[in-house]
């Protein structure tokens, strides 16, 4: 099977990625690991991508397209893929679309798990770090024993890294919510789109995932 994992950061998808590879014996291919590998081969499109990353550019459509049609074209996706982190725009969808109908590896779906953004929202921004020594808490899942006391140094003070702050988190939410939809659009017209409900518990969501692609099988 030919696969993409779609959804907002939170859902869950590293988590279901590594279920589907696990169950269904397919190479999961995010965008980092492509990068890293054709950087650490030094492959002709791995130094240019290098030459942007250093500059801190974002790396140019045709790198990033070529970079995929390379890792498309080795021999363990020949039993299938799972693609992780692309396309991000329309014209990476097009350039999806050609390089697997050229590949002869189209896409058989497009798995997007679905959570609501406020739930979202309270997963993303729950974590609080003790500023004495360092532990990591969540308000949700991962909450101190008693409340305002670190478990481990019984110190009083913590703090939120910029990144884990609510205001922060509902704009990263906003950005990613606003380049999802016009592609989950894009799939849902070709007939590829399946949505799988992620506010569930986690073995819920796979084995919704699991009935999702036992229908693509077929």
């Amino acid at each position: 099977m030919n696969l993409m994992l779609m959804g907002l950061p939170g859902a869950g998808k590293g988590t279901q990625a590594e279920k589907i590879v696990d169950a269904y014996h397919i190479p999961h291919i995010s965008t980092g690991d492509m990068f890293r590998a054709a950087m650490a081969d030094q492959t002709e499109l791995g130094v240019k991508a290098k030459s942007f990353i250093d500059k801190g550019e974002l790396v140019p459509d045709d790198v990033t397209n070529g970079i995929v049609e390379e890792r498309l074209a080795q021999a363990d996706t020949n039993v299938g893929y799972l693609l992780d982190g692309f396309p991000r725009t329309l014209d990476q969808a097009d350039a999806l679309a050609a390089i697997t109908d050229k590949l002869n590896k189209p896409l058989d779906g497009v798995i997007n798990i679905d959570v609501d953004p406020e739930i979202l929202a309270d997963r993303l921004s729950g974590r609080f770090i003790c500023k004495n020594c360092g532990a990591t808490y969540h308000k949700l899942y991962h909450p101190t024993k008693v409340e305002g006391t670190c478990d481990r140094c019984g110190e009083h003070v913590f703090f939120q890294r910029e990144d884990d702050k609510p205001e922060t988190v509902k704009n990263r939410l906003k950005v990613n919510i606003e380049m999802n939809t016009p592609l989950l659009d894009y799939y849902e017209k070709r007939n590829l789109l399946y949505t799988v409900d992620g506010n569930q518990e986690i073995d819920d969501v796979f084995s919704a995932v699991q009935k999702v692609l036992d229908t693509i099988k077929d």
